[in-house]
């Protein structure tokens, strides 16, 4: 068996006051308020972005797409993680899968649940589980000022 390795990827962003901007997971557009990000704020592809760079030791996404960079200035996250995907792929690993933990109050994941996984894994190549969690009032994401993704990615040198 060839190495293996763990990433873990942490995203958080708040929702916009901004009535225009769209509310995006995973690549899939929700009804609601948009989160505040230099890019399109998708909580999803930014910790998963994160988890694969960290698995293959590649940095991170700040390193990586900085939001002091206007070229990342409102970017479709599913591009910039498809372009992870592809440098950690040039990089000789394997994606192994990647599991995605959403806690938000809102909006409601079941209903794109499918959508959102399907999407991720049609750029990660690998298998991708998306799962909803609540934070029960608590905190600033339980009060309902935005929403956080973790994300655990494996990867494999054959």
């Amino acid at each position: 068996m060839g190495e293996v390795r763990v990433g873990q990827g942490f995203d958080v962003h708040a929702f916009s006051d901004d009535p225009d901007r769209r509310m995006v997971l995973a690549g899939v557009e929700f009804d609601g308020p948009g989160l505040v990000g230099h890019s399109d704020a998708d909580a999803v592809a930014h910790a998963c972005i994160d988890a694969l760079l960290g698995a293959a030791g590649l940095g991170d996404i700040g390193g990586r797409y900085p939001d002091t960079d206007e070229r990342f200035a409102g970017a479709d996250s599913m591009v910039l993680l498809a372009d992870t995907v592809a440098t950690v792929r040039a990089e000789g690993w394997e994606i192994g899968n990647v599991d995605c933990s959403v806690i938000a109050e809102a909006p409601r994941l079941a209903p794109k649940r499918d959508e959102m996984r399907e999407r991720l894994e049609a750029v990660v190549g690998a298998p991708v589980r998306v799962t909803g969690r609540r934070a029960e009032g608590l905190g600033a994401i339980g009060r309902r000022e935005g929403i956080a993704c973790l994300v655990v990615a494996l990867v494999q040198r054959p």
